[in-house]
C-alpha cells in the first residue's frame, strides 16, 4: 500500500508541476482561462498515469484535490479590489474542510492499485478495447470539465465580487457546512458498517442512512449549491453560474444514481423494498 500511495502521489505531484508550466506558458490571461488550461492539463498527467498502471483509480481523488488549488489561486488572482476578505477566507477554509476531508475518505478506504473502482471494472467489460478512450472522456475529462464548472462560483465569490458579507453568506456558510457534516456523517456510519460483523445481503438502514438511500450524495450535491449561493451574495449578476451546481446535480442523477441503483437491486434482494420506504437522495422521515 505504501508504494501505491507514493505512485499516486507521484502523479499528483506531476500533476501540479504540468498545471503550472501549462498556466504559466500559454497565452490565457484570465484567470478563469488560466485555470481550465492547468486543470485540463493535470488531467492529461493523471491520465498518462492511469493507463501506464492500467489502473484508472489514479483519478479518484482529483475529484477533491483541484478544487483547493483553483479556490487558492482565485484568491490570489482578483479582478476587483472590492472582493471581501471575510468571504475569501471563508470559502477558502469550507473547501479545504471538504477537499481534505473527502480526500482522507478515499485513503483510508482504498484498496491500493490491485484494486479499481467497480464502476470501472464494469466500464471495461461493457466496453472492451475502446476503454481506455471510454476513460479518457468519461472518467477523467467529463468529471474534470464538471467540477471546474461547478468551481465557477468560488470565482464569483473569491475574486469578482464586491459586495459585502451579508445575510445571504450566512446562510450560503450554514449550507456549506451541513452539507460537508452530512457527507462526512454518512461516510462515518457507511465505514462503520462494513467493518462490522453482517451478512452479505445487509442493507444499512440506520442513521442517516434511513432517511436517504444515498446521503453521502446529497451531502456532496448540497455542497456545491452552498458555493452557489456564495456567488449570489458576492456578485448577483454571475447568477449563470448555476451552471456549476446543475451540471453536479445532473450527473449525480443522470449517471451516478442509476448506476448504483441498478448495483443494489442486483446484489441486494432486500433492496427493492427498502427502496419503497426511504428517499433516494433528500432525507425524510421512512414511509
Amino acid at each position: 500500500m505504501e508504494a501505491a500511495f507514493r505512485r499516486v502521489g507521484a502523479a499528483y505531484l506531476a500533476a501540479g508541476v504540468g498545471a503550472v508550466v501549462v498556466a504559466s506558458a500559454g497565452p490565457w490571461q484570465h484567470p478563469i482561462a488560466v485555470a481550465a488550461a492547468a486543470d485540463v492539463a493535470a488531467t492529461l498527467v493523471v491520465f498518462a498515469f492511469s493507463f501506464a498502471y492500467r489502473n484508472s483509480s489514479f483519478y479518484d481523488a482529483y475529484w477533491s484535490v483541484a478544487p483547493i488549488a483553483i479556490v487558492f489561486y482565485w484568491i490570489l488572482r482578483p479582478e476587483t479590489p472590492q472582493v471581501d476578505g471575510t468571504r475569501q477566507l471563508l470559502l477558502a477554509a469550507l473547501v479545504v474542510a471538504w477537499g481534505l476531508r473527502l480526500t482522507f475518505n478515499w485513503a483510508r478506504g482504498w484498496e491500493g492499485l490491485g484494486h479499481e473502482d467497480w464502476r470501472y471494472v464494469d466500464l471495461r467489460h461493457k466496453t472492451g478495447r475502446a476503454y481506455w478512450l471510454v476513460s479518457f472522456v468519461g472518467l477523467h475529462m467529463v468529471p474534470t470539465v464538471i467540477v471546474f464548472l461547478a468551481c465557477l462560483p468560488l470565482y464569483a465569490a473569491v475574486a469578482a465580487g464586491s459586495h459585502p458579507l451579508g445575510v445571504l453568506d450566512g446562510v450560503a456558510a450554514l449550507v456549506t457546512a451541513a452539507a460537508i457534516a452530512i457527507e462526512a456523517g454518512a461516510d462515518h456510519q457507511l465505514r462503520r458498517f462494513r467493518q462490522s460483523p453482517h451478512e452479505p445481503g445487509d442493507l444499512l438502514a440506520s442513521g442517516l442512512w434511513s432517511w436517504s438511500r444515498h446521503p453521502n450524495y446529497f451531502g456532496e450535491m448540497l455542497f456545491w449549491w452552498g458555493l452557489y449561493l456564495f456567488a449570489l451574495a458576492a456578485a448577483p449578476s454571475w447568477w449563470w453560474t448555476i451552471v456549476g451546481p446543475l451540471s453536479i446535480t445532473v450527473m449525480f442523477f443522470a449517471a451516478s444514481l442509476p448506476m448504483i441503483e441498478e448495483r443494489m437491486l442486483a446484489r441486494r434482494p432486500s433492496y427493492a423494498a427498502h427502496a419503497q420506504r426511504t428517499s433516494l437522495v433528500i432525507p425524510r422521515p421512512p414511509r
